[in-house]
Order: C-alpha cells, then structure tokens, then sequence
C-alpha cells in the first residue's frame, strides 16, 4: 500500500516556517526503512499493510506534535494488495507513456 502523507504543527504564529518539524517528521520515515520519497507538498511511504504503514504515520505526527498546540494531518492511500515497488514503477510507467507519445 501506499500512503502519501503531509503532516505540520498549526496554531503557530502566522508566517512562521515549519521546516523544522516537517524534518522532524521526514526523519520519522526514513529511518522506519520503509520505501519513501518526499517533495515540496507530501511524503509517500510504501508498505505491506495498514498497520505498518499507519504505525509510520503516527509516529511522524507525534514528531510534529512536539512544535505546537495543535497537528494538521492530511492522507491518501492506494490500496492494492498483492502489489509492491509500486512507489517507483507507477512513475515509471507514467514516463514510459510520456516517452512514447513524444516517438509518436
């Protein structure tokens, strides 16, 4: 499954950057070992079931949770058991596609 996630403090004073605990967080998944990627607007892990993937996840919020009052989490998830290596292959194939239609 994956999962692409963007979690951050909220309830800060405006303007107030949150690359800190978005690093907090980022720091979180990447040491869970787990396939991830991260770009400007989420951070997308792949894993084999909801509780490993999800147990990620909330430890990544409780990371973020340290840097204010309140957490802003928003998810989507692409369920398809059976699947893996997904987190590459489905860009992969959007390449692909790309590549071929500039043959054409």
């Amino acid at each position: 499954m994956l999962v692409a996630f963007s979690v951050a403090p909220a309830g800060g004073s405006e303007g107030d950057s949150v690359h800190e605990a978005v690093a907090a967080a980022v720091r979180v998944v990447r040491e869970s070992g787990l396939p991830n990627r991260t770009d400007a607007m989420f951070t997308t892990i792949e894993g084999p079931d909801w509780d490993t993937v999800m147990d990620v996840v909330k430890r990544a919020t409780e990371a973020v949770q340290a840097f204010g009052p309140r957490v802003s989490l928003v998810l989507k998830a692409d369920i398809r058991p059976g699947f893996d290596g997904q987190i590459d292959a489905k860009v992969q194939r959007v390449e692909s596609a790309l590549a071929q239609a500039e043959v054409s």
